[in-house]
């Protein structure tokens, strides 16, 4: 059987550069969404406790002796900015050296002071609207906060079809140089119509609509972008469970190598982006972690995605652009 070319001729990734996706045990957040099994989830105290130590402990290893330049984004399942040591972590790691991106995502319900101490070029945000979950106006006051601290970040909304007015909305109010992104509704089918209407949002639309096929295909996950636990246990990314050794003992770095992917899809974002079958990183160029598209890398109609390697065929009509 014919093994697929691991190596990207165009791909100038430094082998010391590592992005590190962490997911620690957190699981509790403040927001009820009903599309989300971790809605109004509570940790106990020992469970924050543990959560908090191992967090540090990984904040610890960043700053501490290793040859990586490293890009850091925080995906708990729950809501980590409402915790201080998560903001801590943020503002720490924005001052190091080695770092290059340190980011999170959020429902940006925390307040926003804190930012003042961390280092505007190197920390972001990754912020996802929850309409019905808090008042429009005080997000977007947020929103307008950020931009006056010069604080990078992309706002996005769920593409369930009572959020399409709430999204339309956002986009005519918030910062013009903001990305709004839209993420396809789990397990929500889309007409072309429908979709239309997302992507005159959001022209990436198309990579969110649908599933990418990814089996025996390269991707950047195992080689220079790796998943982190709490207990430092390094797998490729978040969807594939395999072990690639442990962060703290180094035992991971002797697995860092050009893998295919082992799944017979990929739907999201923070696991496609980094298929080397997708333009993505070029679209995304600088903002991978935070989800901010080079401003010029917005097409005038949407962008399609690659299917097994090869581009979609045009599109019928293109949409409006933003």
């Amino acid at each position: 059987m014919h093994q697929p070319d691991l190596t990207d001729p165009t791909d100038t990734t430094d082998p010391t550069d590592l992005t590190v996706l962490y997911r620690g045990p957190l699981a509790s957040c403040d927001y009820d969404c009903p599309y989300c099994p971790f809605a109004k989830r509570r940790d106990s105290t020992a469970q924050l406790r543990a959560d908090r130590a191992a967090l540090e402990r990984f904040v610890a290893w960043a700053r501490g002796p290793h040859d990586h330049r490293l890009s850091v984004l925080f995906t708990p399942w729950g809501e980590g900015l409402t915790r201080s040591w998560y903001r801590r972590a943020l503002v720490d790691l924005s001052h190091e050296p080695r770092v290059e991106r340190v980011a999170i995502q959020t429902n940006l319900s925390c307040r926003t002071d804190w930012l003042t101490e961390a280092a505007a070029d190197t920390v972001a945000l990754w912020c996802t609207y929850h309409p019905g979950q808090t008042p429009y106006e005080r997000f977007l006051a947020k929103t307008h906060r950020l931009s006056g601290l010069g604080i990078r970040f992309s706002v996005g909304v769920v593409g369930l079809p009572e959020h399409l007015d709430h999204a339309r909305r956002l986009r005519a109010d918030l910062p013009s140089h903001v990305y709004l992104w839209i993420n396809a509704a789990e397990g929500h089918t889309y007409t072309d119509e429908q979709a239309d209407e997302w992507t005159a949002l959001d022209p990436l639309f198309p990579y969110s609509r649908r599933p990418h096929r990814s089996a025996g295909l390269p991707c950047r996950t195992g080689r220079s972008v790796v998943s982190v636990d709490g207990e430092g246990t390094v797998r490729r990314c978040h969807f594939v469970r395999t072990e690639l050794g442990n962060l703290y003992d180094g035992s991971y770095r002797s697995a860092l190598a050009p893998r295919p992917c082992p799944l017979t899809a990929c739907d999201c974002h923070i696991g496609y982006v980094h298929l080397e079958t997708l333009p993505l990183y070029d679209v995304f160029a600088g903002g991978v972690l935070e989800r901010v598209p080079r401003a010029q890398a917005l097409p005038p109609r949407p962008l399609l995605p690659v299917v097994s390697g090869r581009p979609a065929p045009p599109a019928a009509s293109p949409a409006p652009a933003r």
